[in-house]
């Protein structure tokens, strides 16, 4: 009996060691997870029940007087909140909207912006969700391109003036736009009767859950369809055991745009799967922790430099002072992870790294500093499951183009642990394949390449470098046009970014390259948003610094202070307009420009003029 039972231990103190080493328990629940959705989605496409509507009424039926959604001017129950939902999908009826329609909604965050999603899925149709912030010709485009025939806009004055400027011309192309605030009390006097399943029959696996835009930074933006198949995923998480939040009894507070995918999806993931979603109008760094202690919210969701402008804040007595015990979002930067996971007490930070187009979905549910600053994680049973599907190649860093072999003409892939621009295996039966960019066939066809590594294969190409090093943690390094070349080297603007976030009184830092005459490839820039109160702030302790953890190529040459921090709306930073003004002094709205000037031996910071630009053109200026 002791040799058996030395045996078992044996056994047991083996296979903990392989679980720990290739992380297969995690690896087999996601496989799991994953045949477990397949069966209920070959159900639900039997029995027409694939509109996500029918997860938000379950909900509604199963506990009809708990909390669905909290909002600072008033809450709803679950009851209450189907109620609304049905008012809205009577609305859209009368309206003439009809099954397989979308409807763009020009909305500001608030309760009815849910309501009136789950009203259009209420009635087999779904939302084109419009960036409130777009004006003129972006927003025309944007409402072009979902053909929607009604838009419902709500929100701030200066926002609805946005919509005002566009009326007539949309009027000419049969597009209607009501205001919120004018069709509230038709709304309100609609019956809360349950719209009859036969205007739900004819949703399919690529209806919409939403029409999603791309943030447009490089160009008009394009939009995406996020498939009723992917929100069948969603909406059945929970009792596979694939949810974010997996727990009964939890509170999601969501300040990021409903609009954007994040707040979006994540934000209705929530009401799909039952847990109560707190709801702000905007992000607000001064507001937000009020706001998590009195929506008593035990999760919130995050997006790109949303942490950072928290972190900014002066610590408080308070700063612990609240329930939430993860977090979820993408954008995390690497010098933020640790420094706000422990002065906020926060347990678990579930980083995930995806795009508007859907193609490469990694998850990192972090606790701890193992997986600390990844984007994603497989262990060996996923890594083997992806090894063709997720393929990391080179790229010319000038001409963003895939490098391929001169004598075979395949592409040539990279070790993981170097990382590359990931290409999507588009015929693999582990991957959704790319739906394609709504109403827009060319640039649906720029993201596909075709005999990548064998004749007739398939791949979309991501625009995202990533690695993944031999533990299985994916590590985000750039987007493509990020990386540049100087002095002969790649440079990773992710990377120069981390190291100078990690200075005293940088608050942000965005760099890029810019073209300079006379010289090959790109010199590095960066323009840093100082703290205020960091005055007068010690510019050649920085160039110290970044020597110190950079390689010599990589140091920034040329220095922007910008007096505003240079994120977009979603809190993600935005280069193409510094990339644009480059080093010209004329351009730069009076920032100060330095740049690092040779002095023998010696270099320092110093300020850049006119008379340097004519100096660089008429190729007296070393570098």
């Amino acid at each position: 009996m002791a040799a058996i039972a030395a045996s078992a231990a044996a056994a047991i103190a083996g296979s903990l060691y392989l679980d720990a080493k290739y992380h297969l328990r995690q690896d087999w629940t996601f496989i799991r997870g994953k045949k477990k959705v397949a069966k209920l989605l070959q159900k639900a496409v039997q029995q027409k029940r694939l509109s996500p509507y029918y997860f938000f009424e379950k909900h509604a039926l199963q506990k009809p007087n708990e909390e669905c959604i909290w909002w600072r001017e008033g809450s709803f129950t679950w009851a209450e909140a189907c109620c609304r939902a049905h008012q809205f999908a009577q609305f859209f009826l009368s309206q003439g909207v009809k099954p397989g329609d979308l409807v763009a909604l020009f909305m500001e965050n608030c309760p009815d912006f849910v309501f009136a999603w789950l009203g259009l899925w209420a009635i087999g149709a779904a939302p084109a969700l419009i960036n409130h912030n777009l004006t003129k010709a972006a927003l025309l485009h944007c409402l072009g391109i979902s053909k929607a025939p009604l838009v419902l806009a709500e929100g701030r004055p200066e926002l609805l003036a946005s919509i005002d400027e566009v009326t007539d011309e949309l009027a000419t192309n049969g597009v209607r736009v009501l205001k919120l605030a004018e069709v509230q009390s038709d709304i309100n006097a609609m019956r809360g009767d349950r719209p009859n399943d036969g205007l739900r029959e004819g949703v399919t696996l690529r209806s919409p859950f939403g029409l999603f835009y791309t943030s447009g930074t490089t160009g008009l933006p394009k939009a995406c369809s996020l498939p009723a198949v992917a929100a069948f995923n969603h909406g059945v998480s929970r009792e596979c055991g694939l949810a974010i939040v997996q727990k009964d009894n939890e509170r999601y507070y969501d300040c990021m745009p409903l609009y954007h995918g994040t707040g979006g999806i994540s934000g209705l993931t929530q009401i799909m799967t039952g847990t109560t979603l707190c709801l702000a109008p905007k992000f607000s760094a001064s507001r937000f922790w009020d706001d998590v202690r009195d929506s008593r919210a035990t999760w919130f969701v995050y997006v790109g430099e949303t942490l950072r402008y928290l972190l900014a804040a002066p610590p408080s007595p308070r700063d612990k002072d609240h329930k939430v015990h993860s977090i979820y979002g993408n954008g995390l930067r690497p010098d933020v992870w640790k420094q706000f996971r422990d002065r906020f007490g926060i347990e678990t930070i579930y980083e995930f790294f995806n795009s508007t187009e859907g193609v490469l979905s990694l998850e990192n549910r972090c606790r701890g500093d193992f997986r600390a600053h990844s984007v994603g994680h497989h262990g060996l049973l996923l890594r083997n499951r992806y090894h063709h599907a997720f393929v990391p190649v080179a790229i010319d860093t000038d001409s963003d183009e895939i490098i391929r072999d001169p004598k075979t003409g395949f592409a040539v892939r990279v070790p993981y642990e170097v990382g590359g621009e990931i290409l999507v295996l588009q015929t693999s039966p582990v991957v959704a394949p790319f739906v394609g960019y709504h109403g827009n066939k060319e640039a649906t066809e720029k993201k596909l390449v075709k005999d990548v590594f064998r004749k007739g294969d398939v791949y979309c190409r991501t625009g995202d470098a990533l690695r993944r090093d031999s533990d299985g943690r994916w590590f985000f390094l750039d987007r493509l046009g990020d990386t540049f070349r100087w002095k002969g080297e790649n440079v990773s603007t992710a990377e120069v970014s981390e190291v100078l976030g990690r200075y005293p009184g940088v608050l942000e830092a965005t760099v890029y390259g810019v073209s300079l005459p006379g010289h090959d490839g790109k010199a590095g820039m960066a323009a840093i948003y100082v703290d205020p109160a960091a005055t007068p702030f010690d510019y050649n302790g920085l160039l110290k610094h970044a020597r110190a953890h950079l390689p010599k190529y990589a140091v920034p040459i040329f220095l922007r202070q910008i007096s505003e921090r240079s994120a977009t709306h979603n809190n993600k930073q935005n280069k193409v307009p510094l990339k644009n003004e480059g080093i010209e002094p004329a351009k730069v709205k009076g920032d100060p420009l330095l740049w690092i000037s040779y002095n023998g031996k010696k270099s320092t910071y110093v300020p850049f003029t006119e008379g340097d630009l004519e100096a660089l053109h008429g190729g007296r200026a070393k570098l």
